[in-house]
């Protein structure tokens, strides 16, 4: 019986130790991929005396409404979207829907 025992406390000093390498094995290789990471995806330095991003932005003006479409091409976009209708492709709900759409813009 002691010798038993003697083999399986070996085995398990064996297998933590085992354990506790590969951990801190797995745990240093994934530190330096993430250093490489780091430095493949660092954005480059900026020379000394060169403008920032935040010096160089546009200020925030708003958005310009889109330009009218002209009446030509809304009756020519529903008449596309009535064929679509009678050939079965759209639903009444999807015709009503693209229709306001169109109609709005």
């Amino acid at each position: 019986m002691p010798g038993l025992l003697r083999g399986v406390a070996r085995t398990a000093v064996i297998s933590g130790t085992a354990t506790a390498v590969s951990n801190r094995v797995s745990r240093r290789q994934a530190g330096r991929w993430a250093q490489q990471d780091e430095q493949r995806y660092a954005p480059p330095p900026q020379p000394y005396g060169t403008a920032q991003p935040h010096e160089t932005a546009q200020p925030y003006q708003a958005a310009q409404p889109p330009a009218a479409v002209p009446m030509e091409t809304k009756i020519s976009q529903l008449e596309q979207l009535g064929r679509l209708r009678d050939q079965g492709v759209l639903t009444a709900e999807e015709f009503e829907a693209q229709k306001g759409r169109i109609l709005a813009s």
